[in-house]
């Protein structure tokens, strides 16, 4: 059978890098049993030349579409075919629209790694009853807990729309002032406007808007995209964006004191339970049917049984089973984070 290996990305952060390989091969399965040409098989991790790689095999050999979509693995560096004791290197074609330093010039205390937050907005696409919209078509992302902008940033790259919502101004700020200069520094043509965010005449916050073109003739000729960051209440999704209007939602949920989530009376709270337990019915009145949610969180304060639940409550049906239970992963002592998608049949 035709054999493959993956060089893997390096990352900044030294605990990711660690555990990136075995993300990797969870990922590398899901693309496998959705979108490739032939499910993928014999994943492994193989030391070659000292370095490291994760390997698999196929039933027949990666056809141009199939590289095409593991170009964009999180973590994928360079893809190999494996003959005998050579490597013969296979050309990517990366969704990729910009400069990777949209995603990492930012540097500040929780940020989430950008290649964890490329993983999981991958997963969340292929979950979806769509998941060839990963490359056929501009969809549209919400985080609704999306700090200082990692995922609309990682949506940007990938040329789709994205929402975001946060309830604090400092992130708000922060973004704004980091995105306008982004966008000025490459010479992207663009609009952005800053504005009051209003509900029944009743101000929620601030609001961002940026549309984009990818290239000069792209925005000349009106093929734009949209960022938008409300900064407002997360449990005002639904009064802000339209039912059905989301193809996905991405979000990393609160881990505790340090990233404590606000509730409706300002109160901190330590567990993002409650928080979750009011949210994700409104997160998923705005998502389409057949989206999917993919949330990230802590599993030391909140149990996964309880976060499917409170999933399933709301009407989602929860991805289990094979590569969908082996995404948890050290962050730190206090943080033991796990992955769980969920999709919206109906």
């Amino acid at each position: 059978m035709p054999e493959y290996a993956i060089l893997i990305l390096p990352s900044a952060n030294r605990v990711y890098t660690e555990t990136s390989s075995r993300l990797l091969r969870a990922e590398l399965a899901v693309f496998g049993a959705t979108v490739l040409s032939a499910p993928v098989t014999d994943a492994d991790l193989r030391t070659i030349g000292g370095a490291e790689y994760v390997t698999f095999t196929t039933q027949t050999p990666l056809a141009e579409t199939d590289v095409a979509y593991l170009s964009n693995l999180s973590s994928a560096y360079v893809l190999f075919e494996v003959a005998g004791e050579l490597l013969r290197p296979l050309p990517l074609h990366r969704l990729d629209k910009f400069d990777s330093d949209l995603l990492t010039i930012q540097k500040y205390s929780g940020k989430t790694n950008e290649l964890f937050t490329k993983l999981l907005l991958n997963l969340t696409v292929l979950s979806t009853t769509r998941p060839a919209g990963l490359l056929e078509r501009p969809l549209h992302v919400l985080d609704p807990l999306c700090g200082r902008g990692t995922t609309l940033n990682q949506a940007m790259m990938y040329g789709y729309d994205a929402t975001g919502l946060d309830v604090d101004s400092r992130d708000f700020e922060a973004y704004q002032q980091f995105i306008k200069t982004w966008l000025r520094s490459k010479r992207i043509k663009h609009t952005a406007e800053a504005t009051s965010l209003r509900r029944n005449k009743v101000r929620l916050g601030r609001r961002l808007d940026i549309e984009y073109g990818s290239t000069k003739e792209q925005y000349k000729a009106g093929h734009t995209r949209r960022i938008s960051y409300l900064n407002c209440d997360t449990l005002h999704t639904d009064e802000l964006l339209r039912n059905n209007s989301v193809d996905v939602i991405v979000t990393d949920a609160p881990y505790g004191v340090q990233h404590g989530s606000r509730t409706p009376d300002a109160a901190l709270a330590r567990s993002p339970r409650d928080l979750l337990a009011a949210a994700v019915p409104v997160w998923s009145r705005v998502l389409r049917t057949g989206g999917a949610l993919g949330i990230s969180w802590n599993t030391y304060v909140v149990k996964r049984d309880e976060l499917a639940e409170i999933v399933t409550n709301a009407g989602l049906s929860v991805c289990e089973g094979g590569p969908y239970d082996q995404l948890a992963h050290r962050v730190d002592q206090a943080i033991l984070r796990d992955v769980l998608v969920a999709r919206k049949d109906s």
